[in-house]
């Protein structure tokens, strides 16, 4: 009988996708944020980014409010599938492992430690 992996993942995931906004040293571009946890998420990109670099993640939310958070590129995902029409379809993502939480321009990043938000 098949048996189930054990999961590896201590953070509670947050599955909802979600329009964010990702600022490179390159510009910005839009990506949707999916499987989102306190210590990172994944990402569905249209370019590619670079591993180890870092990155701001911006949420916006229907009422006008934003949260950003500075993250760094752990990984990158690119497939290639086969639609039902017969052509070929691809994707590309991103798995992001967030640093710090921006709370106000003015107001200093809040770091993300192993187990707790350090002030």
């Amino acid at each position: 009988m098949f048996e189930r992996p054990q999961e590896r993942r201590s953070h509670l995931r947050f599955d909802k996708v979600f329009t964010v906004y990702l600022t490179t040293q390159d510009g910005m571009m839009r990506g949707v944020g999916r499987n989102i946890s306190a210590r990172g998420m994944f990402v569905e990109v249209r370019d590619a980014v670079g591993l180890g670099e870092k990155l701001k993640v911006t949420f916006a939310g229907e009422d006008g409010t934003e949260m950003t958070c500075l993250c760094e590129v752990r990984y990158q995902v690119a497939l290639a599938f086969g639609r039902k029409d017969g052509r070929e379809g691809s994707s590309r993502g991103v798995g992001l492992r967030i640093v710090a939480y921006e709370t106000h321009d003015d107001a200093p990043l809040l770091l993300v430690d192993r187990e707790r938000v350090m002030h």
